[in-house]
C-alpha cells in the first residue's frame, strides 16, 4: 500500500537542482515553490515516463521474484485520468493486481525525477494519492484481498497522509499473526513524521531503510551522532513491539556498501552482507533501486533459511541500477 505515481524522469538536470534548490540525492514533497517544475521539464527536457511510486515499485519487484500472476496486490488512490490507466497497465504487465481507489475528477500523482550522474532527486506532487480513504480497505472488492494476504507492506511516504489506513492494516496483521513490513522511504519521513512513524513501528515485523534514513532517524530520536549503522539497526530492532513473540528484522542498505541486518532479542548481534556491485560505468541511475531491494526481500521472505536473502536480493537491486526497463531483466 502506498502512493501511486507516474515518474517523469529527466537526465542531466543540474540546472533544475540549482533553480529549485534541490539536493542531488533526495526525496521531497513538492511545495508551492516547486509546482512549476513539472511543466518546465516538459518544455526543456526529453522525459521518460515510468510507472512509479515507491511501494508500487516494490510490488512489481515482488511479483517479478515470486512469479505467480496476481500473487501481489497493490492498493493506493489514483485520479480518473489516463495516468491511472498507464499505471494499471504497467502493473498488469508485471503480474500485479491493482486495487486502486479512484477519485473522480482528480489527477493521478506525479514525481519529477531529476537525474544527475548516478544520483536522483525526487519531487512529488501527491494529488489523488493523498486522498486515500481507510474505508477502501473494507470495500467489498478490497476486503477479501486484505484478509487473504499473508504479507503486508506499506511505504513510509504513505504515512504523510494515511497513518490511520496503515494502522488498520498493521493491526489486522498483528491479530492474524501475519507479517507487516514498513519502509522508512526518505530522510524527511524520519525527521518530520516521527509521530506517525512511532504509531506504526510497534506493529512492524520487517523494517527496511537506507543508511541516510537510518542516520536521520537516529538523530531525531536522540542517538549520538557517531552511532554506527549496526547500533542504529539494533536499536530499531529492539524498540517496543505490540507482539514481542514475533521477532523484528531491520534491514539497512548502503548503496554499494554491505547490507546490515539486525534482529530483536537478547544475544542477537547485527550482521552485514556484501552487495553485488556494479562498476561505475555500468550504473545508469539509482531511481527505484531501494524499492527493488524491498520488493525482492519480501518476495523471498517465506523460506525458513533467511541468511542468504540479503545477498541474493542484492541481485535484484543491482539489476535495477542497470537501466529503466528493469522489469525485463532476469533474476538469478
Amino acid at each position: 500500500m502506498g502512493n501511486p505515481l507516474l515518474d517523469m524522469q529527466v537526465s542531466k538536470g543540474e540546472a533544475m537542482l540549482e533553480k529549485y534548490k534541490l539536493k542531488a540525492n533526495d526525496a521531497i514533497l513538492a511545495g508551492e515553490e516547486h509546482m512549476s517544475i513539472y511543466e518546465e521539464i516538459k518544455e526543456k527536457y526529453e522525459i521518460t515516463y515510468v510507472a512509479g511510486g515507491a511501494a508500487q515499485n516494490a510490488a512489481r519487484a515482488a511479483a517479478l521474484v515470486r512469479s505467480p500472476t496476481n500473487s501481489v496486490v497493490y492498493a493506493g488512490c489514483v485520479g480518473s485520468d489516463d495516468l491511472a490507466e498507464q499505471l494499471r497497465a504497467a502493473n498488469s504487465k508485471e503480474g500485479v493486481a491493482s486495487a486502486y481507489q479512484v477519485k473522480q475528477g482528480e489527477k493521478t500523482g506525479a514525481c519529477a525525477v531529476i537525474l544527475t550522474g548516478h544520483h536522483r532527486s525526487l519531487v512529488t506532487t501527491l494529488r489523488a494519492a493523498e486522498m486515500f480513504d481507510k474505508s477502501h480497505l473494507s470495500s467489498p472488492e478490497v476486503a477479501p484481498l486484505v484478509d487473504g494476504a499473508q504479507f503486508y507492506y506499506v511505504g513510509g511516504f504513505f504515512l504523510t497522509h494515511g497513518v490511520e489506513s496503515a494502522l488498520e492494516v498493521a493491526k489486522k496483521a498483528a491479530a492474524a499473526g501475519k507479517t507487516f513490513a514498513l519502509n522508512l522511504s526518505a530522510p524527511f519521513i524520519c525527521q518530520f513524521f516521527g509521530v506517525q512513524l512511532g504509531q506504526v513501528l510497534p506493529y512492524v515485523d520487517i523494517l527496511i531503510g537506507n543508511e541516510d534514513e537510518a542516520t536521520v532517524w537516529a538523530t531525531a530520536n536522540g542517538l549520538a551522532s557517531d552511532t554506527s549503522l549496526k547500533d542504529i539497526a539494533k536499536t530499531l530492532a529492539n524498540l517496543p513491539k505490540h507482539n514481542p513473540s514475533r521477532q523484528r528484522t531491520v534491514v539497512i542498505t548502503g548503496g554499494p556498501n554491505p547490507t546490515i541486518v539486525a534482529k530483536s532479542g537478547q544475544g542477537e548481534e547485527p550482521k552485514s552482507y556484501p552487495t553485488y556491485r556494479l562498476a561505475d560505468d555500468e550504473v545508469v541511475d539509482t531511481n527505484g533501486a531501494g524499492d527493488m531491494f524491498a520488493g525482492g526481500f519480501l518476495a523471498r521472505s517465506p523460506p525458513a533459511n533467511r541468511e542468504f536473502i540479503p545477498t541474493s536480493i542484492n541481485w535484484v537491486y543491482a539489476d535495477r541500477l542497470d537501466g529503466v526497463d528493469w522489469t525485463t531483466t532476469p533474476v538469478p
